[in-house]
Protein backbone atom coordinates (compact mmCIF):
# COMPACT_ATOMS: atom_id res chain seq x y z
CA UNK A 1 0.00 0.00 0.00
CA UNK A 2 3.13 2.11 1.00
CA UNK A 3 4.34 1.45 -2.23
CA UNK A 4 1.35 2.38 -4.57
CA UNK A 5 0.77 5.30 -2.24
CA UNK A 6 4.25 7.12 -3.23
CA UNK A 7 3.39 6.46 -7.12
CA UNK A 8 0.11 7.91 -7.13
CA UNK A 9 1.29 10.55 -4.99
CA UNK A 10 3.58 11.84 -8.21
CA UNK A 11 0.83 11.27 -10.78
CA UNK A 12 -0.03 15.42 -10.90
CA UNK A 13 3.38 16.58 -11.94
CA UNK A 14 6.20 14.38 -12.73
CA UNK A 15 5.82 14.42 -15.95
CA UNK A 16 6.95 18.35 -16.44
CA UNK A 17 10.48 17.65 -16.36
CA UNK A 18 12.67 17.86 -18.90
CA UNK A 19 14.68 14.72 -20.53
CA UNK A 20 11.74 12.17 -20.09
CA UNK A 21 10.46 10.14 -23.32
CA UNK A 22 6.60 10.04 -22.22
CA UNK A 23 5.21 11.69 -25.41
CA UNK A 24 5.76 15.30 -23.78
CA UNK A 25 4.97 13.91 -20.30
CA UNK A 26 0.99 14.75 -21.07
CA UNK A 27 -0.66 14.27 -17.85
CA UNK A 28 -2.85 11.57 -19.44
CA UNK A 29 0.64 9.75 -20.52
CA UNK A 30 1.42 9.28 -16.34
CA UNK A 31 -0.37 6.36 -14.70
CA UNK A 32 0.15 4.26 -11.45
CA UNK A 33 2.15 1.51 -12.54
CA UNK A 34 1.33 -1.66 -11.08
CA UNK A 35 3.51 -4.17 -13.32
CA UNK A 36 6.68 -4.18 -15.55
CA UNK A 37 7.58 -6.22 -18.64
CA UNK A 38 10.78 -8.12 -18.20
CA UNK A 39 11.89 -8.59 -21.58
CA UNK A 40 14.37 -11.06 -20.77
CA UNK A 41 17.33 -12.20 -23.11
CA UNK A 42 15.85 -12.78 -25.98
CA UNK A 43 13.25 -12.20 -27.95
CA UNK A 44 13.05 -15.73 -29.92
CA UNK A 45 10.42 -18.21 -28.77
CA UNK A 46 12.44 -21.22 -30.12
CA UNK A 47 15.17 -20.53 -27.66
CA UNK A 48 13.14 -20.29 -24.21
CA UNK A 49 13.04 -24.04 -23.64
CA UNK A 50 16.99 -23.55 -24.09
CA UNK A 51 17.46 -20.87 -22.03
CA UNK A 52 14.90 -22.49 -19.59
CA UNK A 53 17.31 -25.40 -18.93
CA UNK A 54 20.34 -24.30 -19.06
CA UNK A 55 19.81 -21.28 -16.15
CA UNK A 56 18.01 -24.41 -14.23
CA UNK A 57 21.07 -26.17 -14.52
CA UNK A 58 23.31 -23.52 -13.48
CA UNK A 59 20.96 -22.65 -10.42
CA UNK A 60 21.26 -26.28 -9.32
CA UNK A 61 24.73 -26.36 -9.72
CA UNK A 62 25.90 -22.75 -8.05
CA UNK A 63 23.52 -23.52 -5.05
CA UNK A 64 24.64 -27.23 -4.40
CA UNK A 65 28.44 -26.12 -4.86
CA UNK A 66 28.04 -23.37 -2.19
CA UNK A 67 25.80 -25.57 0.07
CA UNK A 68 28.68 -28.07 0.01
CA UNK A 69 31.07 -25.47 0.61
CA UNK A 70 29.31 -24.34 3.79
CA UNK A 71 28.87 -28.11 5.43
CA UNK A 72 32.19 -29.44 4.30
CA UNK A 73 33.65 -26.15 6.36
CA UNK A 74 31.16 -26.75 9.60
CA UNK A 75 31.66 -30.38 9.95
CA UNK A 76 35.51 -29.83 10.19
CA UNK A 77 36.91 -28.27 12.57
CA UNK A 78 40.22 -27.98 11.43
CA UNK A 79 38.66 -25.80 8.43
CA UNK A 80 37.20 -23.17 11.44
CA UNK A 81 39.36 -20.28 10.54
CA UNK A 82 38.89 -17.07 9.69
CA UNK A 83 39.73 -17.55 6.10
CA UNK A 84 37.17 -20.27 6.05
CA UNK A 85 35.02 -18.38 7.98
CA UNK A 86 34.50 -15.59 5.62
CA UNK A 87 34.20 -17.92 2.38
CA UNK A 88 31.42 -19.67 4.22
CA UNK A 89 29.79 -16.31 4.06
CA UNK A 90 30.65 -15.80 0.74
CA UNK A 91 29.02 -18.84 -0.41
CA UNK A 92 25.96 -18.04 1.30
CA UNK A 93 26.06 -15.00 -0.09
CA UNK A 94 26.13 -15.92 -3.67
CA UNK A 95 23.43 -18.60 -3.30
CA UNK A 96 21.29 -15.48 -2.15
CA UNK A 97 22.73 -13.42 -5.19
CA UNK A 98 21.78 -15.78 -7.84
CA UNK A 99 18.59 -16.36 -5.88
CA UNK A 100 17.23 -13.05 -6.64
CA UNK A 101 17.35 -12.96 -9.82
CA UNK A 102 17.23 -16.62 -11.40
CA UNK A 103 14.10 -18.18 -10.26
CA UNK A 104 12.11 -15.38 -11.04
CA UNK A 105 13.20 -15.37 -14.74
CA UNK A 106 12.72 -18.58 -14.80
CA UNK A 107 9.04 -18.82 -13.78
CA UNK A 108 8.66 -16.59 -16.12
CA UNK A 109 10.12 -18.42 -19.04
CA UNK A 110 7.98 -21.48 -18.22
CA UNK A 111 4.63 -19.29 -17.35
CA UNK A 112 5.26 -17.38 -20.66
CA UNK A 113 4.46 -14.58 -18.58
CA UNK A 114 7.15 -11.66 -18.23
CA UNK A 115 5.36 -9.77 -15.92
CA UNK A 116 6.82 -8.57 -12.91
CA UNK A 117 4.61 -6.08 -10.23
CA UNK A 118 5.81 -3.34 -8.97
CA UNK A 119 6.11 -4.37 -5.46
CA UNK A 120 7.91 -7.54 -6.96
CA UNK A 121 10.38 -5.52 -8.63
CA UNK A 122 11.02 -2.88 -5.70
CA UNK A 123 12.35 -5.96 -3.38
CA UNK A 124 13.66 -8.04 -6.61
CA UNK A 125 16.48 -4.17 -6.61
CA UNK A 126 16.29 -4.49 -3.51
CA UNK A 127 18.22 -7.19 -2.25
CA UNK A 128 20.31 -7.49 -5.79
CA UNK A 129 21.84 -4.01 -4.47
CA UNK A 130 22.52 -5.80 -1.06
CA UNK A 131 24.04 -9.10 -2.10
CA UNK A 132 26.28 -8.27 -4.75
CA UNK A 133 27.48 -4.99 -2.40
CA UNK A 134 27.96 -7.63 0.20
CA UNK A 135 30.04 -10.33 -2.11
CA UNK A 136 32.54 -6.92 -2.91
CA UNK A 137 32.73 -6.50 0.83
CA UNK A 138 33.30 -10.01 1.84
CA UNK A 139 36.05 -10.47 -1.35
CA UNK A 140 37.64 -7.05 0.22
CA UNK A 141 37.53 -8.25 3.83
CA UNK A 142 39.33 -11.99 2.71
CA UNK A 143 41.59 -9.92 0.70
CA UNK A 144 43.06 -8.32 4.61
CA UNK A 145 42.78 -11.62 5.70
CA UNK A 146 45.24 -12.86 3.37
CA UNK A 147 47.78 -9.85 3.67
CA UNK A 148 47.31 -10.67 7.16
CA UNK A 149 47.89 -14.06 6.89
CA UNK A 150 51.39 -13.48 4.64
CA UNK A 151 52.75 -10.53 5.81
CA UNK A 152 51.93 -10.82 9.95
CA UNK A 153 52.19 -14.54 9.78
CA UNK A 154 53.41 -14.86 13.73
CA UNK A 155 50.41 -12.44 14.43
CA UNK A 156 47.41 -13.66 12.10
CA UNK A 157 45.28 -15.28 14.86
CA UNK A 158 46.02 -12.46 17.33
CA UNK A 159 44.93 -10.16 14.96
CA UNK A 160 42.10 -11.98 13.02
CA UNK A 161 40.60 -12.83 16.38
CA UNK A 162 37.27 -14.41 16.27
CA UNK A 163 35.79 -10.35 17.54
CA UNK A 164 37.50 -8.78 14.48
CA UNK A 165 35.94 -11.54 12.06
CA UNK A 166 32.43 -10.76 13.33
CA UNK A 167 32.83 -7.37 13.60
CA UNK A 168 34.47 -7.03 9.90
CA UNK A 169 31.18 -9.56 8.66
CA UNK A 170 28.11 -6.92 10.89
CA UNK A 171 29.98 -3.94 9.01
CA UNK A 172 29.70 -5.13 5.93
CA UNK A 173 26.33 -6.54 6.53
CA UNK A 174 25.05 -2.97 7.80
CA UNK A 175 26.73 -0.90 4.88
CA UNK A 176 25.32 -2.59 2.36
CA UNK A 177 21.61 -2.54 4.72
CA UNK A 178 22.20 1.05 4.69
CA UNK A 179 22.97 2.04 0.77
CA UNK A 180 20.40 -0.38 -0.16
CA UNK A 181 17.58 1.05 2.00
CA UNK A 182 18.93 4.32 0.83
CA UNK A 183 18.85 3.47 -2.89
CA UNK A 184 15.15 1.78 -2.47
CA UNK A 185 13.64 4.69 -0.86
CA UNK A 186 15.12 7.10 -3.43
CA UNK A 187 13.47 5.24 -6.15
CA UNK A 188 10.08 5.12 -4.41
CA UNK A 189 9.75 8.79 -5.47
CA UNK A 190 10.05 7.91 -9.03
CA UNK A 191 7.10 7.97 -10.92
CA UNK A 192 6.72 6.09 -14.00
CA UNK A 193 4.76 6.41 -17.71
CA UNK A 194 2.93 3.83 -19.82
CA UNK A 195 5.90 2.21 -21.05
CA UNK A 196 7.09 0.28 -18.40
CA UNK A 197 8.87 -2.49 -20.37
CA UNK A 198 12.55 -3.26 -18.93
CA UNK A 199 15.30 -4.86 -21.68
CA UNK A 200 16.97 -6.94 -18.77
CA UNK A 201 15.63 -9.88 -17.10
CA UNK A 202 15.79 -8.60 -13.44
CA UNK A 203 14.85 -5.27 -12.03
CA UNK A 204 18.30 -3.29 -11.99
CA UNK A 205 17.99 -0.02 -10.62
CA UNK A 206 20.16 1.80 -14.12
CA UNK A 207 17.52 0.58 -15.87
CA UNK A 208 14.42 1.59 -14.32
CA UNK A 209 15.57 5.09 -13.74
CA UNK A 210 16.01 4.89 -17.59
CA UNK A 211 11.76 4.34 -17.55
CA UNK A 212 11.02 7.01 -15.21
CA UNK A 213 8.52 9.93 -15.89
CA UNK A 214 9.85 12.17 -12.83
CA UNK A 215 12.82 13.99 -12.24
CA UNK A 216 15.79 11.56 -11.66
CA UNK A 217 18.53 13.52 -11.11
CA UNK A 218 18.77 13.20 -7.51
CA UNK A 219 18.87 9.09 -8.06
CA UNK A 220 21.34 9.10 -10.96
CA UNK A 221 23.89 11.10 -8.43
CA UNK A 222 23.14 8.86 -5.64
CA UNK A 223 23.57 5.68 -7.96
CA UNK A 224 26.85 7.26 -9.18
CA UNK A 225 28.55 7.74 -6.17
CA UNK A 226 27.12 4.76 -4.49
CA UNK A 227 28.67 2.36 -7.55
CA UNK A 228 32.02 4.54 -7.37
CA UNK A 229 32.57 3.88 -3.31
CA UNK A 230 31.31 0.48 -3.18
CA UNK A 231 33.37 -0.41 -6.42
CA UNK A 232 36.58 1.82 -6.51
CA UNK A 233 37.54 1.93 -2.53
CA UNK A 234 36.83 -2.25 -2.38
CA UNK A 235 38.80 -2.98 -5.26
CA UNK A 236 41.68 -0.09 -4.12
CA UNK A 237 41.44 -2.08 -0.68
CA UNK A 238 42.05 -5.09 -2.88
CA UNK A 239 44.84 -3.98 -4.94
CA UNK A 240 46.64 -2.09 -1.97
CA UNK A 241 46.73 -6.01 -0.15
CA UNK A 242 47.67 -7.66 -3.19
CA UNK A 243 50.40 -5.25 -3.69
CA UNK A 244 51.91 -5.84 -0.11
CA UNK A 245 51.63 -9.74 -0.11
CA UNK A 246 52.84 -9.39 -3.77
CA UNK A 247 56.57 -7.51 -1.78
CA UNK A 248 56.39 -10.34 0.51
CA UNK A 249 56.12 -13.19 -1.39
CA UNK A 250 59.29 -11.43 -3.38
CA UNK A 251 61.10 -11.55 0.07
CA UNK A 252 60.89 -14.87 0.32
CA UNK A 253 64.21 -16.72 -0.52
CA UNK A 254 63.51 -19.93 -0.87
CA UNK A 255 60.53 -21.37 -4.29
CA UNK A 256 58.74 -23.74 -2.16
CA UNK A 257 58.17 -21.13 -0.15
CA UNK A 258 56.90 -18.45 -2.42
CA UNK A 259 54.64 -21.18 -3.98
CA UNK A 260 53.05 -21.93 -0.78
CA UNK A 261 52.03 -18.22 0.22
CA UNK A 262 50.50 -17.96 -3.58
CA UNK A 263 48.53 -20.98 -2.89
CA UNK A 264 46.89 -19.72 0.02
CA UNK A 265 45.62 -16.70 -2.00
CA UNK A 266 45.33 -18.58 -5.54
CA UNK A 267 41.62 -19.16 -5.19
CA UNK A 268 40.80 -15.79 -3.66
CA UNK A 269 42.50 -14.01 -6.52
CA UNK A 270 41.09 -15.87 -9.26
CA UNK A 271 37.59 -15.12 -7.65
CA UNK A 272 38.04 -11.92 -6.89
CA UNK A 273 39.03 -11.40 -11.13
CA UNK A 274 36.16 -13.24 -12.22
CA UNK A 275 33.40 -10.63 -10.11
CA UNK A 276 35.47 -7.40 -10.82
CA UNK A 277 36.30 -8.46 -14.48
CA UNK A 278 32.65 -9.48 -15.11
CA UNK A 279 31.59 -5.98 -13.38
CA UNK A 280 33.57 -3.81 -15.86
CA UNK A 281 32.66 -5.74 -18.49
CA UNK A 282 28.76 -5.11 -17.93
CA UNK A 283 29.78 -1.44 -17.59
CA UNK A 284 32.13 -1.23 -20.47
CA UNK A 285 29.17 -3.14 -22.55
CA UNK A 286 26.52 -0.76 -21.25
CA UNK A 287 28.63 2.25 -22.05
CA UNK A 288 29.45 1.31 -25.25
CA UNK A 289 25.99 -0.52 -26.97
CA UNK A 290 23.42 0.90 -27.89
CA UNK A 291 21.41 -2.09 -27.20
CA UNK A 292 20.25 -2.41 -23.98
CA UNK A 293 19.76 -6.33 -24.17
CA UNK A 294 23.72 -6.74 -25.18
CA UNK A 295 24.05 -5.20 -21.92
CA UNK A 296 21.67 -7.69 -20.48
CA UNK A 297 23.31 -11.06 -21.90
CA UNK A 298 26.80 -9.04 -20.49
CA UNK A 299 25.22 -8.97 -16.96
CA UNK A 300 24.87 -12.87 -17.01
CA UNK A 301 28.57 -13.69 -16.67
CA UNK A 302 28.88 -10.85 -13.15
CA UNK A 303 25.29 -12.36 -11.92
CA UNK A 304 25.18 -16.28 -12.52
CA UNK A 305 28.45 -17.28 -13.83
CA UNK A 306 30.36 -15.80 -11.24
CA UNK A 307 28.76 -17.36 -8.45
CA UNK A 308 28.21 -20.91 -9.76
CA UNK A 309 32.03 -21.02 -10.71
CA UNK A 310 32.80 -19.60 -6.92
CA UNK A 311 32.84 -23.08 -5.24
CA UNK A 312 34.82 -25.08 -8.34
CA UNK A 313 37.37 -22.78 -8.20
CA UNK A 314 37.85 -23.17 -4.43
CA UNK A 315 37.56 -26.78 -4.21
CA UNK A 316 39.87 -27.12 -7.38
CA UNK A 317 42.47 -24.73 -5.47
CA UNK A 318 41.99 -25.49 -2.09
CA UNK A 319 43.61 -28.83 -0.84
CA UNK A 320 42.42 -28.44 1.91
CA UNK A 321 38.83 -27.87 1.33
CA UNK A 322 39.42 -30.61 -1.34
CA UNK A 323 39.89 -33.15 1.21
CA UNK A 324 37.29 -32.22 3.47
CA UNK A 325 35.20 -32.67 0.55
CA UNK A 326 36.52 -36.14 -0.82
CA UNK A 327 36.19 -37.30 2.92
CA UNK A 328 32.15 -35.91 2.98
CA UNK A 329 31.26 -37.98 0.11
CA UNK A 330 32.94 -40.90 1.08
CA UNK A 331 31.04 -40.65 4.60
CA UNK A 332 28.49 -40.66 2.83
CA UNK A 333 28.56 -43.48 0.69
CA UNK A 334 29.61 -45.74 2.97
CA UNK A 335 26.48 -44.84 4.65
CA UNK A 336 24.67 -45.32 1.99
CA UNK A 337 26.39 -48.92 1.75
CA UNK A 338 25.41 -49.94 5.13
CA UNK A 339 21.90 -48.77 4.79
CA UNK A 340 21.51 -51.17 1.87
CA UNK A 341 23.24 -53.33 3.80
CA UNK A 342 20.92 -53.77 6.57
CA UNK A 343 17.54 -53.42 4.10
CA UNK A 344 19.20 -56.71 2.43
CA UNK A 345 19.60 -58.61 5.92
Amino acid sequence: MILKFMVHSHCNYACFFPGKDCNYMEPENLTATSKFILLGLSKENDIQPLLFWLFLFIYLVCIIGNLLIILAIGSDSHLWTPMYFFLSNLSFTDICFISTTVPKMLVNIQAQNKSITYEGCVTQMYFFMFFSGLDSLLLTVMAYDRFVAICHPLRYMIIMNPYLCVLLLLLSWLICLAYSLLQTLMFLRVSFCKKTEIPHYFCELAQMLKLACSDTHANDILLYCVTGLLGIIPLSGILFSYSKIINSIVGISSARGKYKAFSTCGSHLSVVSLFYGAGLGVYLTSQTSYNSREGSVASVMYTVVAPMLNPFIYSLRNRDLKQVLRRLFHSTGDRSQCDNIKMDT
